[in-house]
């Protein structure tokens, strides 16, 4: 393709996802669908240049303002994730001479706001938390995310997926604190590899297996997913279960639970059963009251936990959507701690990296349910589940992992046993 097809289309794309109505992921596959005729490497360059613009937003602004032309181009050019010399055959002679002045800036010397890139509200209430670790984790969040695995326990061993991987050219690492995952270096074509086709791996951040693992579910018992979504950790549940027992996989979102129909087919499992609910006093909901053994409340929230793989979170969430999320995550554990038997383990979880969402709603849930519910430590839990160096990745009796200190999506979780 010419470079300046290219950079029409990269300023069309970052257009379209600036516009921040829809999830930018889901812009660039639709983008994609419509420019079939795309190659692989095009479209790498589109979408990350996209993303770097969206983690980079109110920088690329501020330098852009200095520029002429369409804002949207000079966004491409100044988030530019393709091979340079192609770009500079696309540049008109004062671009390349703006390009040059941009880059003689010192990017350390501006405002906080335009190093940090975060909304003012999500900025202070990180620094609050975090202080001197702030800016660590604002420069682990401006960092793409790698891409991790989760060995389907039921079909391979790690040290052999690992190994057939090598053979094929893909080097891995195995995961500090999974006994189930492995880090591979660079984006490769996954769909194309035989251990994936096979169902011997699935594509899971880290953290999410630990979410599955503090679950622990066993051979033989009644287990459920309550917002399982697209289904990774359903799969991991289910491999843990050794495919016996009985697992469902609740969601509100047909099309999501669509999406677990092919990844189910390649796991080899047979003990899960998808379900459409309405809302979490659904009737199916009801009819399981008492029964089960082990709940995983993957609960809706804000997500910012995943601003590695989601940058636009950041501009399309507000202190209001997260407040209304708030009622809903405190809803729907209530309903889904109805299903429990007694000694049954109850899991709460977010991607949310806010307090709000977190131990506010898990210290809620214990306080109104004295007696009843009783706080399970998740460091004893991971610990018994075969997670190495568990103490490092707990508050208190929460799970707490941060990017920039674990190298994983930012997750919570909090775990009770029903009296």
């Amino acid at each position: 393709m010419h470079p300046n097809a290219l950079l029409e289309l990269s300023t069309d794309l970052i257009h379209k996802v600036m516009q921040f109505d829809t999830p930018a992921d889901r812009v660039v596959s639709d983008f994609f669908r419509f420019h079939r005729a795309l190659g692989p490497r095009e479209r790498n360059t589109l979408a990350e240049t996209t993303y770097t613009v969206l983690r980079q937003r109110l920088l690329y602004q501020h330098l852009a303002k200095s520029g002429k032309g369409e804002m949207e181009r000079r966004l491409a050019l100044l988030g530019w994730q393709g091979n340079a010399a192609f770009l500079r055959a696309a540049l008109t002679e004062p671009e390349l001479h703006w390009m040059e002045q941009v880059a003689t800036i010192d990017r350390a010397s501006l405002p906080d706001k335009l190093r940090h890139n975060l909304p003012e509200w999500l900025a202070e209430l990180l620094q609050a938390e975090l202080r001197e670790e702030f800016w660590p984790l604002v420069n682990s969040l401006n960092a793409p995310a790698g891409l991790d695995l989760r060995v389907n326990a039921l079909k391979a061993k790690r040290e052999e997926v690992q190994a057939a991987l090598k053979a094929g050219g893909l080097l891995s690492e195995i995961t500090p604190y999974s006994p189930l995952g492995l880090r591979l270096q660079g984006k490769p074509a996954l769909n194309k590899l035989d251990s994936f086709t096979r169902g011997d791996v699935e594509v899971q951040d880290e953290g999410s297996q630990l979410l599955a693992l503090l679950v622990d579910a066993k051979r033989g018992e009644m287990v459920a997913d309550f917002c399982a979504g697209a289904g990774g950790k359903t799969l991991a549940l289910g491999a843990a279960m050794r495919n016996t027992g009985r697992l469902y996989a609740f969601d509100t979102s047909g099309h999501r639970l669509a999406a677990l129909k092919p990844r189910l087919a390649r796991s080899g499992l047979s003990n899960v059963y998808p379900a459409q609910i309405a809302h979490e006093r659904d009737d199916r909901i009801k009819r399981l009251s008492g029964k089960l053994d082990r709940v995983l409340v993957d609960a809706p929230c804000s997500g910012l936990g995943t601003l590695r793989r989601n940058p636009d979170l950041k501009w399309r969430q507000s202190p209001k959507a997260i407040e209304e999320m708030r009622v809903k995550q405190a809803a729907i554990l209530t309903s889904a701690a109805r299903l429990l038997k007694p000694g049954g383990r109850l899991v709460y979880a977010t991607c949310s990296l806010i307090n709000a969402e977190n131990e506010e709603i898990a210290l809620g849930f214990t306080e109104a349910n004295k007696g009843v519910f009783k706080v399970l430590p998740v460091a004893e839990a991971l610990s018994k589940a075969h997670v190495d160096q568990a103490e490092s990745l707990v508050r208190g009796d929460f799970l707490r992992l941060w990017p920039h200190r674990h190298a994983t999506d930012g997750f919570f979780a909090a775990a009770w046993e029903k009296s």
